[in-house]
């Protein structure tokens, strides 16, 4: 499967999941589900805490009501009016603090001021009936419609007199005092989270910066600057760069040794197809020409399969940098040599500095059958050049070899480009030069296309990926 986007059933590329977005959404959503029960927690001691203390204020309120309306030893004796138990607000009408003095018969004897008239309905138990525990706690709604939670007690004289009081207060300040917390809560809390979260967030991009590290060491192997992965990477990560170098090395001396052996193969067997294809031609006759026709095929196949299987290996392993000038230039001497009888005038212009990602070998044969190839064809003169470009956000390297010769029409130009193809018997050759050119290219991801020089005649330009 081509790219490293996973496929969805129905061919679909599925973009990749993000792991620092991954780590960040799931850390905030774990912080803020802690941080939300945290609160809910909080709140809800506050309450139990607001409730018992405000239970105990009725529990005093209660007490002093009973200690005031005690009337004494005397049989009979009427109680006594114990005020305001020491809180203004029982004496303020309707202020949500009651007092409320009844006897066995649930008839109200004495009540506080607070009530002004009104009725406070306070469950409590029939007439001699034993009381579950001493001191009764419930809740009810005041002359006002106001929540009130109260305590009540019963009491018995010296006299056998049986009395019920109780003493109620407005719950609506548990609420507003709780409510008052939870937003105070809420608030801190919110303001901690967003800490948290600017905290997870500055965490991911540090924890993520050796893997950023690891990938920049891993693109400058790719484009040839650095043949391993170094650098300052966390211990847990120390045993993946070596696993990634023992790699790379492996895959370095698979090459290295199909390159041996693709030599060794090439000797081994073109020695003996030219002591055939020799033999055929001195033989001569319809059954000479026969074997030497043959031996010149089998060379070609040989020669086109080794370069296939040298492309192929070059897909797979980390390749150097090579400058395009250097070659190019040594290249022109050796074509000027070679075709000496011409008189050629070969002209090299490249920049200096410019890197094509590639091994030296292979931009020589690339050069050197794009140049032979021209120089065939060449009227008078050859002209080399190179430049660096930029498509599609990547940086390439374009090297142009141009020629006066006749050139070729547009519809012959593509199938030039077959192995084996050739379009004119007159020059000597096999027609593999531009397929092997072709193949080579392809293998570092560049490519080869054909034109019309300015000259009129071919123009070669190929394109390599920047070093």
């Amino acid at each position: 499967m081509a790219g490293g986007d996973a496929m969805r059933p129905g061919g679909q590329a599925r973009r990749p999941r993000s792991l620092a977005l991954s780590l960040f959404v799931s850390s905030a959503i774990w912080s803020t589900v802690a941080l939300a029960v945290a609160g809910i927690v909080l709140v809800a001691l506050y309450r139990a805490s607001v409730e018992r203390s405000f239970d105990a204020r009725l529990d005093i309120y209660l007490k002093a009501l009973v200690a005031g309306i005690v009337p004494g030893d005397e049989p009979d004796a009427r109680l006594q009016d114990p005020g305001n138990l020491g809180d203004p607000r029982f004496g303020l009408p309707l202020s949500g603090w009651y007092w409320l003095v009844r006897d066995a018969d649930g008839r109200t004897v004495l009540a506080s001021p607070s009530l002004a008239g009104e009725r406070l309905d306070i469950a409590t138990e029939a007439a001699g009936q034993p009381r579950a525990q001493f001191v009764e706690q419930g809740a009810t709604r005041g002359p006002d419609n106001e929540a009130l939670r109260y305590l009540e007690r019963r009491i018995t004289l010296n006299d056998g007199r049986r009395f019920s009081l109780a003493v109620a207060g407005d719950s609506g300040e548990i609420e507003r005092d709780v409510a008052l917390f939870g937003t105070r809560v809420a608030l801190t809390l919110a303001i901690f989270g967003a800490g948290l979260v600017l905290a997870t967030l500055v965490q991911v991009r540090i924890g993520l910066g050796p893997l950023k590290r690891m990938q920049a060491a891993i693109k400058a192997i790719r484009s040839g600057a650095a043949d391993r992965v170094e650098g300052d990477f966390p211990r847990e990560m120390v045993p993946v760069a070596e696993e990634l170098n023992a790699l790379i090395e492996s895959n370095r001396n698979v090459v290295e040794r199909a390159h041996t052996h693709a030599g060794n193969l090439a000797h081994a067997l073109k020695t003996p197809l030219s002591v055939i294809l020799n033999e055929a031609r001195a033989a001569g006759g319809p059954f000479g020409d026969k074997i030497a026709e043959q031996a010149a095929l089998m060379g070609a196949r040989i020669t086109s399969d080794l370069d296939r299987a040298r492309a192929e290996a070059q897909r797979r392993v980390s390749v150097s940098r090579c400058e395009v000038a250097p070659a190019a230039e040594a290249l022109a001497r050796v074509m000027r040599a070679v075709h000496g009888d011409r008189a050629l005038a070969i002209s090299v212009a490249c920049p200096a500095g410019l890197l094509v990602r590639g091994e030296p070998q292979d931009l020589d044969e690339m050069l050197g059958n794009l140049m032979d190839n021209a120089c065939k064809w060449a009227g008078r003169s050859v002209a080399v050049s190179a430049a660096a470009e930029t498509r599609s956000g990547r940086r390439w390297i374009r090297v142009t070899i141009d020629d006066d010769g006749p050139g070729l029409p547009e519809a012959q130009r593509a199938a030039a480009l077959q192995r084996g193809r050739r379009l004119d018997e007159s020059v000597p050759g096999s027609g593999l030069g531009l397929s092997i050119v072709t193949d080579l290219a392809a293998g570092y991801g560049g490519r080869l296309t054909l034109g019309r020089a300015p000259a009129g005649g071919l123009r070669a330009e190929l394109h390599l990926p920047a070093g």
